[in-house]
């Protein structure tokens, strides 16, 4: 019988091992030939499924608390749209949102990466992570899943369709535009579009130990954020979530624009954010985060000249 090979070793990084990266390939098969065309297709058809469930679970609870609230109030007839935003409704919303969110990039972001936004998009282009073309047909996608979920949920509810994004009373469209944005919480909360932006990138974008929870990042950061923007704008941050309810309602107030122009704004700080941080190498401040020691002793059993089989049991 062969010897046991000890996998015990030391952490010790060894001249010509990438100790951060090597160990994240375990079981990695040769690369597929690619067709461009079907992986297009694919692609945009599994963002408009990813977008469409996503947002007609985020309406639909949206929906289903509004009408709950009106049907609760004095007043007639009951309206959804006029409903007194509680923040017992306000929580619901956000737990609507950020659960649908969470559970349809866990679903699909493997598939497509799960973008689900074309701000999101907007920010990977920018960084260099999906080609222009991609990302223009990502985002037609995604505008066309948002119009349809919000065309499924207002044909299934009843009422008026209550979940299109407005700003609260005694809130200006510069206050939106930045509440949308999100700009000045970037820094302290760590919650507003550029750190989505940036979670987004560092969880879903770079592959690393923490890569297989990246929905649930994602979603949670999501939630933080309509904690906070909920009330003031709808906390939309997203463009097809704004433009599906306002293509069916056919109501495009006049600051419509804050939604398409915030997002993007925090797409483009965040992309640079994220720029900044791969040019000054940030690995180098905290490093060894992705290091199991699984490439060292891969090192050390293929000097041994240990079979292919025995170094598989011992990994």
């Amino acid at each position: 019988m062969s010897e046991k090979i000890n996998t015990i070793t030391s952490t010790t990084p060894i001249e010509g091992v990438d100790s951060r990266n090597a160990s994240l390939n375990v079981g990695s098969q040769a690369p597929l030939k690619q067709n461009t065309l079907k992986n297009y297709v694919l692609l945009m058809f599994g963002e408009f499924l990813g977008t469409f469930l996503f947002l007609s679970l985020a309406f639909g609870g949206t929906q289903a608390v509004k009408i709950n609230h009106a049907s609760n109030s004095s007043s007639f007839p009951k309206d959804p749209t006029r409903v007194v935003p509680t923040p017992e409704l306000l929580l619901y919303e956000s737990l609507s949102a950020g659960f649908s969110l969470t559970v349809n990039v866990w679903a699909f972001y493997r598939v497509t990466g799960a973008f689900f936004n074309p701000a999101i998009t907007l920010g990977c282009v920018l960084i260099g992570g999906v080609p222009p073309l991609k990302g223009a047909l990502i985002g037609s996608a995604q505008l066309l899943g948002g119009i349809a979920a919000a065309g499924l949920v207002e044909g299934l509810t009843p009422g008026k369709l209550a979940v299109g994004t407005s700003l609260a009373p005694d809130v200006s469209v510069v206050q939106g535009l930045f509440i949308e944005d999100m700009v000045f919480l970037t820094k302290s909360l760590h919650a507003g579009k550029e750190a989505y932006i940036v979670s987004g990138h560092q969880l879903a974008v770079e592959k690393h130990r923490a890569t297989f929870i990246a929905p649930l990042g994602i979603g949670l950061c999501f939630f933080t954020i309509l904690l906070f923007g909920n009330y003031f704008t709808g906390a939309s941050l997203n463009p097809a979530r704004s433009l599906g309810p306002a293509v069916i309602t056919r109501d495009f107030p006049g600051y419509h624009w804050i939604y398409w122009v915030g997002p993007c704004l925090g797409a483009a700080l965040g992309a640079a954010v994220y720029k900044i941080l791969l040019l000054a190498n940030y690995h180098t401040v905290n490093p060894g985060q992705d290091d199991d020691g699984l490439s060292i002793v891969r090192y050390e059993i293929s000097h041994r000249g240990a079979a292919s089989g025995l170094a598989d049991e011992n990994v």
